[in-house]
């Protein structure tokens, strides 16, 4: 029974620390994105703020949606999204294409469903 905390504990943190460090690299290469992609750095911080109003919008959402879902299946699904929409961003060669996968990487974010899933619980 500790094992399986310790393990549920496990994914939920790293999935909190991959979305910091996510955020964190992106604001920190603004910058460089802005200049690879010949955009101004005001156009490439409307990557960043897609992300950021995604998430806002689902955050309120996601207790209900791990109740509803359930927590595992939700944390599951979260992580995949999450990956799947960096990695498109992250394969991105204009500003459209990193612009419209970022709020796919803010909308499934991988900490939502932990403010509501706790170890005891799972």
């Amino acid at each position: 029974m500790i094992a399986r905390r310790n393990l549920v504990a496990i994914a939920v943190l790293s999935s909190a620390v991959m979305e910091v460090l996510d955020t964190s690299v992106v604001n920190v290469s603004l910058p460089h994105i802005a200049g690879s992609l010949s955009a101004t750095t005001v156009e490439a911080t409307w990557v960043l703020t897609s992300y950021l109003v995604a998430n806002a919008i689902i955050l309120p959402m996601s207790g209900w949606l791990a109740n509803y879902f359930g927590r595992k299946r939700m944390l599951l699904t979260v992580v995949t999204g999450f990956t799947v929409s960096s990695l498109l961003c992250g394969l991105g060669l204009s500003l459209v294409p990193r612009f419209t996968s970022r709020p796919g990487a803010g909308r499934p974010s991988p900490i939502q469903p932990s403010p509501h899933a706790s170890a005891s619980s799972a």
